[in-house]
């Protein structure tokens, strides 16, 4: 197969990539002197070509709950938390059920071009259903997408006496990362050491960290700093990830510039997820209500890797959502500030590279001679219209196959006398 007259992401003129098998065999300049007559030629007319997208944050085990047994009518993190607790006393959901809501949410995130995913995957329910369930699905859909799964406490670590035995055994079943929920637990005290334990198992299991940190309005949350000085301590910065980090929001910056030196030298990751912290933050204000989001431009502007994230499609936290990055990007970059011409033209970034870094999954990844032919084509030519109007995916292909096409909206107007 050979993509011609295609645009890469980021760069200048026009390129023609020859896939064999499924790998990127060829990129190289397109001109009509190397026009082929080859039968499985798509023309991309300088449609702009990048690597899959990365969803690095999301609940495939609560997807498609939300109303279920009751809506968030505060629609707050801490009452999403009290549905889902009701919900899994009285749903008695099978291990089928949980994989066909998620497997019907992960069609939507293959429709929208993401092909490698982070979930979160609750492992306070003994049974461990959820945990379950996802292990099966990562297995079924490998040849469509990457699973990673993160154990997570929901409930906090140490809130129950089996939670440190459940996440231990979650581990031990597959999970891939280890989570945590520090500003959760009931005491300040408990919820260092749930960012302490998540480390130790990591080293000890070699796996991953994805810590929902701080996802609360209060600027006395600083398990961030705990996170971050550990990792450091560890050498395991770049293994680690912390998502939501809301508080940032409400620290003074005093206190941020003392943080942001340890970040720095940290190299921890940052997940934002910018629809659902806006839906979520925020709550317990009067005028003015604050946004709730990390300090995204600022993480950025100092050499952090950031990414953005969806987090929830249709659950007991965020009633919306489909798996749409494009529609993530968009908020963020509005909600941060971040709507000037240079982050507008690199603001993929957030939803594919620097995701991959988070996931670490970075070798292979991307448009280049030897790696996969993992990638997508968006419907623009150019990145800053592909912000402007939320460019839909026209292709997904994966090893080297077409896996999801869209064809483009055509839309007819017909005013006569209107001088255009």
């Amino acid at each position: 197969m050979i993509l011609k007259n295609a645009k890469l992401y980021g760069q200048e003129g026009r390129w023609n990539i020859g896939v064999k098998g499924e790998q990127i065999k060829t990129i190289t300049p397109h001109t009509s002197q190397n026009e082929t007559s080859d039968v499985n030629v798509i023309d991309l007319q300088g449609k702009i070509v990048l690597p899959p997208y990365v969803e690095p944050h999301i609940h495939l085990d609560y997807a498609l709950t939300a109303g279920t047994p009751r809506w968030n009518q505060s629609g707050s993190v801490f009452e999403g938390i009290e549905i889902w607790s009701e919900r899994k006393q009285i749903a008695n959901e099978t291990k089928d059920d949980i994989k066909k809501r998620a497997l019907k949410a992960i069609k939507m995130q293959l429709k929208h071009g993401i092909q490698h995913v982070r979930t979160h995957v609750d492992v306070s329910d003994p049974k461990l259903r959820g945990l379950e369930a996802l292990l099966e699905v990562k297995e079924e859909i490998k040849p469509w997408m990457d699973l990673q799964l993160v154990a997570l406490p929901q409930e906090g670590l140490y809130t129950k006496s089996d939670g440190e035995e459940l996440l231990i055994k979650a581990l031990e079943m597959g999970a891939d990362v280890v989570g945590g929920i520090p500003h959760y637990e009931l005491t300040r005290e408990d919820g260092v050491q749930s960012v302490l334990k998540a480390l130790e198992l990591a080293v000890k299991y070699d796996k991953l960290v994805d810590i929902h940190c701080d996802e609360i309005d209060d600027d006395q949350s600083r398990y961030i700093e705990v996170l971050a000085g550990e990792s450091l301590k560890l050498g395991m910065g770049d293994r680690v990830t912390a998502s939501h980090t809301t508080a940032m929001a409400s620290y003074s910056n005093a206190y941020t510039y003392k943080l942001f030196q340890t970040l720095r030298k940290a190299k921890i990751h940052f997940v934002a997820l910018p629809k659902a912290n806006l839906h979520l933050q925020g709550r317990f204000d009067n005028y003015p209500t604050r946004r709730g989001l990390t300090r995204v431009k600022e993480l950025l502007n100092e050499g952090i890797n950031v990414c953005f994230g969806l987090d929830s499609i249709m659950d007991p936290w965020y009633p919306l959502g489909d798996g749409n990055l494009m529609d993530v990007v968009d908020t963020g970059l509005h909600a941060c500030h971040m709507t000037d011409h240079d982050h507008i033209v690199t603001a993929l970034n957030l939803i594919t590279t620097n995701g991959a870094k988070a996931l670490g999954i970075e070798e292979g990844y991307g448009i280049k001679e030897g790696n996969k032919a993992n990638l997508i084509v968006i419907d623009s030519d150019s990145e800053y219209e592909a912000i402007r109007t939320q460019a839909t995916v026209l292709y997904s292909i994966r090893n080297g196959k077409v896996m999801v096409e869209t064809k483009p909206a055509e839309t007819t107007i017909d005013v006569p006398g209107l001088l255009w």
